[in-house]
């Protein structure tokens, strides 16, 4: 592959933000239901003030600032341009872990979290150099524009990314979501390039489903059942139809705030109110990167591609952790059996509190379930 590494400085012009600030004044909602709260969707007493504040309050420059004191870069490997964050812990014998997320989020998830793991005090904690990358369609990864960018084929490219060029010649790996379906991937085609896998959650889904469920998997599956119905139609939807969904996404900073705002709010373990749990601040930093890099839209089109080419399949071997977050509403909790048929699991923590995004909810917590896996690897 040919490729090309370059450093990235965040610098959206002053027309796009302008552009927003214009958009978000000229917003048309439709008339509150009163009583509605979250029950029918997003809130929308809860939406109209976060579009204030994010017309009125946010200040988008003092918040690139801050982005900006992470070392950027971008890759293009084949013509095809991947960011991520270079953190590196200035420690000898750090391992190297690539962090990868998943949507409605960004890198706005790890960036309170990368600290832990680069700075972590102590001659005895194992420290970690941090490659956090965004994938295709998320900021400020390369939109793609063209068939064929499944998690199989963003798997090839990452894989080159820590291998010929960033030198990694092995690397550990933690990811949730579409992140963690990547690192899947890399650990079926690249068992040889893995320490170990780091992940949050499971699939629920396996078709056909095994004929040899115990009867803690057969009571999950009869969960996942009621849970699909009631919690997956986005996902059908930006599967099966995205162009039908991108215009709104990348034209309307409401109807993007709306679409995502609604999934924080389900998936996090915050109640009604996201604001206090995840930080209004970087609820719209997560927005505004969305917005200005089209991310909110180009990250959709990943669920029609992984329904096109969804991969290899099989259990990965490599030795993984999960651990389960019980506040997780993208998945119903799984029981320890049914994610040892996709991965070697050697170690598994029920997490009691935190959703679907742990490394912005219950960072030290993840920190410490990190170290104490690859503290186990190395002994």
């Amino acid at each position: 592959m040919k490729s090309t590494l370059t450093p990235f400085r965040i610098q959206i012009p002053d027309s796009e933000i302008q552009d927003l600030h214009q958009r978000l004044t000229h917003t048309r909602l439709p008339n509150l239901v009163n009583g509605t709260g979250w029950q029918e969707g997003t809130d929308p007493a809860y939406l109209r003030e976060l579009l204030h504040y994010w017309a009125k309050e946010y200040n988008w420059r003092q918040r690139e600032e801050w982005m900006n004191t992470f070392a950027h870069f971008l890759a293009d490997i084949e013509g095809v341009k991947i960011h991520f964050i270079h953190a590196e812990a200035n420690r000898p014998n750090a391992i190297p872990l690539l962090l990868m997320q998943g949507w409605p989020s960004s890198f706005i998830q790890v960036l309170d979290f990368i600290p832990l793991l680069t700075n972590q005090a102590g001659d005895a904690a194992i420290h970690f150099d941090v490659i956090a990358v965004s994938m295709p369609g998320y900021a400020f990864s390369e939109l793609p524009t063209e068939h064929g960018m499944s998690f199989a084929r963003i798997a090839d490219l990452v894989v080159y990314l820590m291998v010929e060029i960033l030198g990694y010649k092995r690397f550990a790996v933690r990811g949730s979501d579409q992140g963690a379906l990547v690192q899947q991937q890399i650990g079926l085609k690249y068992p040889e390039r893995l320490i170990g896998i780091h992940r949050s959650g499971i699939t629920p889904f396996l078709n056909p489903l095994p004929v040899d469920l115990d009867e803690e998997e057969k009571a999950y599956q009869k969960q996942v059942e009621v849970w699909a119905q009631r919690e997956t139609a986005y996902a059908r939807l930006q599967a099966l139809r995205p162009e039908t969904l991108l215009p709104a996404l990348a034209d309307s900073p409401a109807g993007l705030a709306s679409w995502i705002i609604e999934k924080f709010q389900r998936w996090g373990d915050c109640g009604s109110d996201p604001n206090t749990h995840f930080g209004r601040e970087k609820l719209v930093d997560n927005l505004s990167l969305h917005w200005f890099a089209l991310g909110g839209a180009g990250a959709i089109r990943l669920y029609h591609e992984a329904g096109r080419d969804p991969g290899m399949s099989g259990r990965v071997e490599v030795p993984t952790a999960i651990a389960m977050p019980l506040r997780d509403g993208i998945t119903v909790p799984a029981p320890r059996r049914w994610a040892e048929r996709f991965y070697n699991v050697q170690q598994w923590t029920i997490m009691e509190s935190g959703g679907h995004f742990p490394e912005w909810e219950v960072p030290e917590e993840l920190v410490r379930d990190i170290r104490k896996f690859f503290v186990s690897l190395s002994t």
